[in-house]
């Protein structure tokens, strides 16, 4: 599993770091730990409904951000839990943008093993950074 839970970090807020060797791994491992914070099984999602979105930033961190909150919002205004199956970033004319194609499934409590509800991602200690194995990410949810 490409990223872990770190308890100690944040009391009312659930902390962790992803990783991946390149930003795609990285955007899917961070994707798959926000939908695991909620979800204990992630693996028992099932691949029933898909979702496509484009998003834009000038920055790379705020495009994992916003990419993070986007599964946040069809978690809350669909009840659809999602995982990326596909992640293109490219960047043009100095902006990152970012094509996910997810796949998932409407929650399902007696499916779905729920553990917390995540409210959105936090700036609080956000990092983004290059690494000699790939790329990192230092994640705060507010739950």
């Amino acid at each position: 599993m490409p990223y872990e839970f770190l308890e100690d970090t944040a009391t009312a807020d659930i902390a962790f770091r992803a990783w991946g060797k390149n930003l795609e791994e990285l955007f899917i491992a961070a994707g798959d730990a926000t939908i695991n914070t909620m979800i204990d099984n992630i693996d028992a999602i099932a691949p029933k409904e898909t979702r496509t979105f484009n998003l834009e930033n000038d920055d790379l961190d705020m495009l994992l951000f916003n990419f993070l909150q986007e599964l946040i919002y069809y978690k809350d205004s669909e009840q659809l839990l999602l995982r990326a199956q596909h992640i293109n970033i490219s960047q043009e004319n100095n902006k990152h943008q970012l094509k996910a194609i997810t796949a998932g499934e409407t929650l399902t409590p007696e499916k779905h093993s729920q553990r917390v509800d995540v409210k959105a991602v936090t700036l609080h200690r956000f990092q983004l950074e290059k690494t000699a194995n790939g790329w990192e990410t230092f994640i705060i949810l507010d739950i």
